[in-house]
């Protein structure tokens, strides 16, 4: 669904399958964080519920060696010729049973310049246990801060300022952002959003180097230097050692003398998840790009960043209690301004099949029993939906036709419904429908058949798909989260005038309530807030590492430099009446994502129903249409 999503799952591993455990056989001490996951299993992000803690995910620096053992980094600490204890800058991967016996500093041990560390006593970890010992006993020492947690984890800033189960269901929910439909990278991340995108595969990286002679929305064309003299009639164009710039590269290109490198983007692809995967070029003509740069943004990137979400202003306040329950109250503005728009396709099926009763086949058909010409003006001569078409819930999508009973008409009868088309009375209307929820702009049509060679499954001869796009604005019902597991669900959307502003008239995003806060102890997202208003009225964007971040005097001086009060907080005014709240309140910005479960998908109401052949009861869910909560 996201390009975060996707690296994550490429790095899962597991404990169950064939000679794993059994979920109702795995006990606690199973699933429980054992010392040996330090650097190689993550001993946060994991499944909420019946699989928690026999799936995981491997750590940032892990690597598996040749035997399936999980390996981690470390860098060397070596005796000089006084014996004082220097880490050197060589790596060494252990696993959990090589790494036992050694004493281990932690990455945040203070170490000078030239390697030395600043305290004779360090926290380090040995045998398992994590304590305090003598420098002169440290072996190894980590590779980073970082090293212990996974991707989707080390991209919650702050993280250690939150409790490990909010921070769980933080890294779990950033895989569930839907891609937007205009990016935006955090003001407040972690340093990590860049080398997750380009990681993911999920954006375009240049492996040559060269200047850039074309770009359009489908292609970017880049001509490297070339390797050998070149001379037309005389004129030397280009000499190997010489300079190379952007006009030899572009006459070489205009003159078709040197082929570029083509780099195909993606064009409205659709995802497994109904998301859309568009890939987009950041570079322009005449840029000079180098081997390993991102030259295109895919879906949840900018810039070749990781952009999950947007970054929004976001008030802890109640009002008239609309945000009870982690409800979340928003402003109109983002709605009116995309900013947390996305587009879906969807993807509808129909097949038609030759009938075991000897009374014919199915037909796709633009004559369709007891429906109006209106009902099938969009489609083709076929029957088939014209791509562009604009449809919406009960349309026709394709047109199919399926015999009734079990007669064989005689030769003169067929002749007359040949002439006449009357198949009312022997056909059944069964074409593919626009389901409810459904609707948008027919962006493509597949057609296959047995007829034209293609493969399909035996007794189909014919299976079409049409593609659906549609562009989703948030609403009510719609299910937002920040990335310290703050997760909730829209209750109201305000207009503008009614929210309350800031002193120089700006309105809040959003308002979240101040009671999820202290008892679900997820502190980062207080800190993310003061922060993140303060990066952006000094106009800066702020990477603060895991377990490395901005420490509180950090955070006070960037506060005092953007002119803020010590406690972060400030006078709103209520926009319906124009006074100042009672209380001083915190505001700032945050960075908010929008989840996969949005409200028109979950939508459901039946009027009369399938029933479950046994207990005479109405189905369960929406896919069956049922009437059971």
């Amino acid at each position: 669904i996201n390009p975060l999503a996707e690296l994550t799952q490429k790095r899962r591993v597991s404990a169950l399958g064939t000679g794993g455990i059994a979920r109702d056989r795995a006990g606690v001490e199973v699933r429980d964080v054992h010392n040996s996951h330090y650097g190689r299993l993550c001993p946060i992000e994991t499944p909420e519920g019946p699989s928690i803690g026999l799936i995981s995910s491997l750590a940032t620096y892990a690597k598996v060696d040749e035997y399936g053992f999980i390996m981690t980094p470390f860098l060397k600490v070596v005796k000089d010729e006084e014996g004082k204890p220097r880490v050197i800058n060589e790596t060494v991967y252990l696993t959990a049973d090589q790494e036992i016996n050694e004493v281990i500093a932690s990455a945040a041990s203070p170490v000078n310049d030239e390697g030395y560390f600043m305290e004779s006593r360090v926290i380090a970890r040995s045998n398992g246990e994590t304590a305090i010992f003598e420098a002169n006993d440290v072996t190894y020492i980590d590779v980073s801060p970082k090293q212990l947690v996974s991707v989707a984890t080390s991209c919650i800033p702050f993280l250690e300022h939150d409790d490990a189960s909010r921070a769980l269901m933080g890294a779990n929910m950033q895989r569930q952002a839907v891609p937007l439909l205009q990016t935006e990278s955090p003001i407040v991340g972690t340093g990590i959003e860049h080398r997750a995108a380009k990681d993911s595969g999920a954006v375009v990286v240049s492996n040559v180097t060269g200047y850039v002679v074309y770009v359009d929305a489908r292609k970017i064309l880049i001509l490297e230097e070339p390797t050998e003299d070149i001379i037309i009639r005389g004129e030397t164009l280009y000499k190997v050692g010489g300079d190379f710039n952007y006009g030899i590269a572009k006459r070489l290109y205009d003159l078709k003398i040197v082929e570029p490198k083509v780099f195909e983007l993606i064009q409205f692809n659709r995802s497994n998840q109904d998301t859309l995967i568009l890939q987009k070029p950041i570079v322009v003509q005449g840029e000079y790009v180098e081997k390993g740069d991102v030259i295109a943004d895919g879906p949840s990137t900018s810039k070749g960043e990781l952009a999950l979400g947007r970054n929004v202003t976001v008030a802890f306040m109640t009002w008239e209690g609309y945000n009870y329950e982690d409800a979340i109250i928003m402003c109109e503005d983002l709605v009116k301004n995309d900013v947390y728009t996305s587009i879906h396709i969807d993807e509808y099926e129909i097949e038609t099949r030759d009938l075991k009763q000897a009374n014919g086949k199915e037909e796709i058909t633009r004559e369709i029993p007891n429906v109006g010409p209106d009902a099938v003006k969009f489609l083709d001569e076929r029957g088939i939906i014209i791509p562009g078409s604009e449809v919406k819930e009960g349309d026709i999508l394709v047109g199919k036709i399926t015999p009734k009973g079990v007669f064989e008409p005689t030769p003169a009868e067929k002749l007359i419904h040949a002439v006449i088309g009357d198949k009312a009375k022997e056909y059944r209307d069964s074409s593919l429908r626009v389901p409810h929820g459904g609707g948008g702009v027919v962006q493509s049509v597949q057609y296959f058949s047995k007829k034209n060679g293609d493969q399909l499954m035996p007794g189909v001869n014919e299976q079409i798909r049409v593609f659906i796009a549609k562009k989703r604005k948030i609403t009510e019902g719609d299910k937002m989260a920040g990335r310290h597991g703050n997760k909730g669900v829209i209750s109201r959307i305000l207009p503008r005038e009614d929210m309350p502003y800031l002193a120089d008239g700006t309105p809040v995003d959003i308002m979240l309530n101040p009671l999820g806060v202290p008892s679900r102890m997820n502190i980062g997202q207080i800190l993310e807030i003061h922060l993140g208003i303060s990066a952006k009225k000094l106009g800066i964007k702020i990477a603060t590492p895991v377990f490395d971040g901005v420490s509180d005097e950090d955070l006070r001086n960037i506060m005092a430099e953007a002119g803020m009060e010590p406690d972060g907080k400030t006078v709103l005014y209520d926009g319906r009446t124009g006074e100042p709240f009672q209380n001083r309140i915190s505001v700032g910005v945050m960075y908010m994502l929008k989840l996969s479960h949005m409200v028109d998908d979950k939508l459901h109401a039946r009027n009369v129903g399938p029933y479950t052949l046994v207990t005479q009861q109405p189905m369960g869910g929406k896919a069956q249409n049922g009437g059971q909560r």
